[in-house]
């Protein structure tokens, strides 16, 4: 790899971190081309990118980055970095996915907005819900008063009319 090629590869790497919500390290050392290739899948359709690069280079990109440092004594090996703009949880829902099924694909480390926690995290990430899931919970939770609310104020009419009803069907049999 030429000079100019390996800096260019920290250039990306410092830029897609530094725009990431959540950055993920993964070693990847015993997948096969086929499984790879189904993760990588898996990954774009989520919107998540995903690069393999030398660890090397990755220091050096994370370098240009701040909160990173404690991720460099994890970087060994085949390292797979996945980058996520929106959905914090979703990329730990694809790794965990994949390493149950093949048992090949394991967490090294997962940087969530500027907090770092260890590959043993996994699955409590993974079981993390989204923001768009907390978001509609909060809303929900905000409507059923108003829900509430409603249904006493259309009780009062319709009461009314079965009140007035009661009172005509009453006159009718006297």
């Amino acid at each position: 790899m030429k000079r100019s090629e390996k800096e260019a590869v920290v250039a990306e790497v410092a830029a897609k971190t530094s725009r990431a919500t959540a950055v993920y390290f993964a070693d990847f050392s015993r997948m096969t081309v086929e499984e790879e290739t189904n993760l990588r899948r898996e990954f774009r359709k989520a919107g998540i990118e995903y690069t393999v690069a030398k660890n090397t280079l990755l220091k050096k990109a994370l370098e240009q980055v701040s909160g990173y440092d404690a991720v460099f004594d994890k970087l060994s090996g085949p390292t797979g970095i996945a980058f996520t703009y929106d959905d914090v949880t979703a990329p730990a829902r694809i790794i965990k996915k994949f390493s149950d099924k093949t048992g090949k694909f394991a967490l090294k480390a997962a940087v969530l907005e500027k907090q770092v926690y260890d590959g043993s995290k996994l699955e409590q990430i993974a079981k993390m819900p989204s923001r768009k899931e907390i978001i509609a919970s909060i809303l929900g939770s905000l409507q059923s008063p108003i829900v509430g609310i409603l249904g006493v104020l259309q009780a009062i009419p319709r009461d009314l009319v079965n009140v007035i009803d009661a009172i005509e069907k009453k006159k009718q049999a006297a």
